[in-house]
């Protein structure tokens, strides 16, 4: 009940309004123009998806939130964010006019690639300024409660916007027109967000004249150093590796699925039925990395962070192995997404643990940095996972090595680290 009443109270903030409206509405945009770019580039009859665009859509989509989130805040304790918001939002709507051009005379090279990666790149600012605004609009205990709404809203709503992109284009008739009609609602959203952004006075969002500054050489100087803390504290050096070599697996586990659904259970003129197959693979992902959220404080409790995490990766092991060759040799989907909700559930609970561990055993000075690297350690596992595979595996995506392999990786992996006790 006291939550609901901080709840009421933090939306009761004319500015935390607007703030938290602009990360609703720019966040909703960033999953319109991944839907759009998804489709456009793998789920398009015109085009048949190939280890090189597989690899590149996604190095686009992930690589940014690695690198240029670490460097946002420089640049941020500078320039006031309320300015940040405003004009990053309304190029980020100029530059997807690019994007649909591109798009609208199929384009799909390099030139939609850089544009799709700036725009992205500036969303990492457009994020960092909106969690540094945060302390600015909302005080006290109402701060927690803001942190925790704001982050979760905006993930909700990319993926609300990625669902809807893929309803959006359906509607306007599938192809390419229809992604440039997806695309013409994010250049919307993001104009929207950056109006909203607006309505707040120029110098509300800081940053103060107090404000610690720093350097692009501080920035690597304090990755180093949060490097340094996971080696000198080795509880928590493990909780960052084995959830990095598990999203190895989950990247793997993307292209697989990607492939299978667009060149196997479909013929290669319906990729719309092979856009919404991958849909729900994704969502049983998604339902497995809410169970292991939910399931995790209580678990760790009652049998330890190290026995939990090896439990929940361990099983993952045999699921997903097995699943991708049912899945792939009797083009069930059932199984591909028992697989996925598999892998989900193991990557959110070493997650949800290892951020705990980390939480625990660094000291509060070096935090952010230590975050840092683990944001950045995730993210680029991720995208080796995926290029590894794309690299690997054939066309149809019926591998029987590659999917033994990642099996093997995850049950290497729990046996590692059922090894070591916190």
């Amino acid at each position: 009940m006291a939550a609901l009443g901080n709840l009421r109270v933090v939306l009761a903030v004319r500015d935390f309004r607007f703030v938290f409206s602009v990360r609703v509405f720019g966040q909703f945009a960033d999953g319109l123009l991944q839907s759009a770019l998804a489709t456009f580039v793998l789920f398009s009859p015109e085009r048949q998806p190939n280890a090189t665009s597989i690899a590149a859509a996604f190095a686009i989509l992930f690589l940014p939130y690695s690198v240029v989130g670490p460097f946002a805040g420089v640049f941020l304790d500078e320039w006031r964010r309320r300015q940040v918001l405003v004009y990053a939002n309304l190029l980020r709507a100029l530059l997807v006019i690019g994007v649909a051009a591109l798009v609208w005379n199929k384009h799909d090279g390099l030139s939609l690639g850089i544009t799709v990666l700036v725009v992205l790149g500036v969303g990492r600012f457009v994020l960092a300024g909106l969690s540094a605004a945060l302390p600015h609009v909302v005080a006290g205990p109402l701060l927690v409660t803001a942190n925790a709404l704001t982050p979760t809203t905006g993930t909700i709503f990319a993926a609300i916007g990625g669902v809807l992109g893929v309803g959006i284009r359906a509607v306007a008739g599938g192809g390419d027109g229809g992604s440039v009609v997806v695309l013409a609602c994010a250049i919307a959203s993001y104009a929207v967000a950056g109006l909203l952004a607006s309505r707040l006075g120029k110098d509300d969002l800081g940053p103060d004249e107090d404000t610690i500054r720093n350097s692009l050489f501080g920035v690597l100087q304090g990755l180093g150093d949060g490097f340094l803390q996971l080696v000198r504290h080795p509880v928590a050096g493990r909780a960052v590796l084995i959830v990095s070599i598990q999203r190895v697996a989950l990247g793997g586990l993307t292209v697989l699925a990607l492939l299978l659904v667009r060149n196997t259970l479909n013929p290669s003129v319906d990729p719309d039925t092979a856009l919404a197959q991958f849909a729900l693979v994704t969502a049983g992902a998604a339902a497995g990395a809410l169970i292991g959220a939910i399931a995790t404080p209580g678990m760790t409790r009652r049998m330890g962070f190290v026995r939990w995490t090896v439990i929940a990766a361990g099983q993952a092991a045999p699921i997903v192995t097995l699943g991708m060759f049912v899945g792939a040799y009797t083009k069930s989907m059932p199984a591909l997404m028992v697989a996925a909700l598999s892998l989900g559930f193991a990557n959110q609970a070493a997650k949800v643990a290892a951020d705990t561990l980390v939480q625990r055993e660094i000291d509060d000075d070096y935090l952010g940095r230590v975050f840092s690297i683990f944001d950045i350690a995730v993210n680029l596992a991720l995208v080796v996972g995926i290029t590894l595979v794309a690299f690997t595996a054939p066309a149809s995506g019926i591998a029987p090595l590659v999917f033994t392999c990642i099996g093997i990786l995850l049950a290497l992996n729990a046996l590692w680290y059922s090894r070591h006790r916190v």
